[in-house]
């Protein structure tokens, strides 16, 4: 069997991911769709408005044949490192393609980038060192060296979809069997646009009507299984999790919140400053973000925070990689059966005490994600991956 891999997050499922999974089958001519699906904590710095045992469910429903957890030390981390997460799990299940969502205006050979990308690896890092700039962040700063090493792209480095690929491309060609490359352009609703258009909107249109209670225009853009489940819910936002944070930082020393992963260049001074004058969340990053310090990045900062989350725990828990399964189709469970033998990580479908190093940082974060709302079911005690038939 052949499969087509894709890396997601269904924050939560909508019809172009739908679409996605569709056309992932029809251009790869899989047999099988595997998605690297991010768990409770996404890579954008923010909680899943639904928790990842709904999302891997309606995945299932509309078309994916297997759901693979993308861990938080992976999953909640800019581009390279999360493309370095998704793609080391698929090569692991000996995928045979990856079709991907672009919002690149123009088409973009992006295999030739990722071999590119590979055999001048130390050339870019000394024109980024020459161009080092703290006024810009990093993805302004990657556009200005690639701007220099690789016009002929013409590359934007402030599409977030965009970027993804570039990072996807980089980390496959680093693989002796890369991947097929299959990007899909993204049409009709953009990354975070907050417009709704007939049948397709972002997730971010999605999750600002579920939250404000708008469901005669979720109807037409979402799934069946997504509507009711955003109905049903519970939904959780950055706002449930605001008190714990709080509390985190008013409660640590500056010591101690020195240890968080990325907490670097005395940003735990600037946290710590600006935590009591905020009465929300969105106050307390619009108070702390720069020209330097984007949202996204403080977002990540507050997520590793929240989850106190050490240097040490990250790297451990890259080194303790897994396939933590979350659910699969009649078709999901053959192929995963057929890479039993070949697979490149351990295949996990329940915890035991055997594999605990696999489990630590996710078990974790799975327990304060349930703190968001009473109502969130337990996210590991009984749980054993989704089985649907096939349709």
């Amino acid at each position: 069997m052949k499969a087509c891999g894709i890396i997601v997050e269904y924050n939560p499922f909508h019809k172009g991911h739908a679409y996605h999974v569709q056309k992932a089958r029809e251009l790869s001519g899989a047999e099988v769709v595997v998605a690297v699906m991010s768990g409770n904590f996404l890579q954008r710095g923010e909680p899943a408005i639904l928790d990842k045992w709904t999302r891997a469910k309606q995945a299932l429903d509309n078309g994916v044949d297997l759901v693979v957890e993308l861990p938080v030390a992976w999953a909640v981390q800019s581009a390279d490192y999360f493309a370095r997460g998704g793609i080391k799990l698929l090569q692991a299940l000996n995928c045979h393609s990856l079709c991907f969502g672009t919002d690149s205006p123009k088409a973009i050979d992006y295999a030739a980038f990722g071999q590119f990308a590979v055999e001048n690896e130390a050339l870019i890092a000394a024109k980024y060192k020459e161009l080092a700039d703290k006024q810009l962040n990093y993805p302004q700063q990657m556009t200005r060296v690639f701007q220099e090493l690789y016009p002929e792209l013409h590359l934007d480095f402030d599409s977030p979809n965009h970027v993804l690929g570039l990072s996807y491309a980089k980390e496959n060609a680093k693989y002796k069997q890369p991947m097929k490359l299959i990007p899909l352009k993204r049409e009709v609703a953009h990354y975070n646009e907050e417009t709704i258009h007939q049948q397709f909107a972002s997730a971010t249109a999605v999750r600002a009507r579920a939250l404000k209670g708008a469901w005669q225009e979720l109807a037409p853009v979402v799934p069946e299984e997504t509507y009711t489940d955003l109905r049903k819910g519970p939904l959780v936002s950055w706002e449930n999790y605001w008190p714990l944070l709080q509390y985190r930082l008013i409660s640590s020393s500056v010591e101690e919140l020195r240890e968080i992963y990325q907490m670097t260049e005395g940003l735990e001074y600037r946290l710590k400053e600006q935590v009591l004058g905020a009465a929300n969340f969105h106050q307390f990053i619009e108070a702390v973000k720069t020209k330097r310090y984007t949202w996204t990045r403080l977002q990540r900062l507050s997520v590793y925070t929240l989850l106190s989350i050490s240097d040490q725990e990250i790297r451990e828990s890259w080194e303790n990689s897994s396939l933590r399964i979350l659910g699969m189709s009649e078709s999901g469970q053959n192929y995963l059966k057929s890479q039993k033998e070949a697979a490149g990580l351990p295949i996990l479908t329940k915890q035991s005490k055997q594999m605990s190093r696999y489990f630590e940082a996710g078990l974790k974060s799975d327990r304060i994600y349930q703190l968001g709302d009473s109502n969130i079911s337990d996210q590991n005690i009984g749980r054993f991956p989704i089985r649907i038939k096939n349709a």
